[in-house]
């Protein structure tokens, strides 16, 4: 993802980048707003409307959130799902596309599993 010069994005600029791909959706989830390929969940808003939620392995996730925390993370509700949150207010517009792109193939795909958490 593109990390230099932040400008931010707006819930309709991310809108219109999803509804630009083939085979998508919009709908709900939650109550929030939500897009989905085939079916599949891929992309869902926040309650505040600040951060979005997409699919990412849990390598891409991990790669994403290393590289710019500061856009990328996730939560203890995410964190054993292959899911990364972005904030718009620090998101690239130049990103948004690939961002999408990622997450409606990792839809696509067979279901990930659950990471298993390890008790020692």
């Amino acid at each position: 993802m593109k990390g230099s010069s932040r400008r931010g994005v707006t819930f309709e600029t991310v809108r219109r980048t999803a509804l630009s791909l083939l085979n998508v959706e919009e709908g709900t989830a939650w109550g929030f707003p939500a897009f989905r390929t085939g079916g599949k969940l891929f992309l869902c808003f926040r309650e505040d409307l600040e951060s979005i939620v997409v699919r990412a392995s849990f390598e891409q996730r991990d790669e994403m959130i290393a590289a710019d925390p500061e856009t990328y993370y996730t939560t203890d509700h995410h964190r054993n799902y292959p899911w990364v949150l972005a904030r718009l207010s620090k998101l690239h517009p130049d990103a948004v596309h690939e961002l999408l792109q990622i997450s409606q193939r990792s839809a696509a795909q067979k279901k990930p599993r659950a990471r298993q958490i390890r008790s020692s």
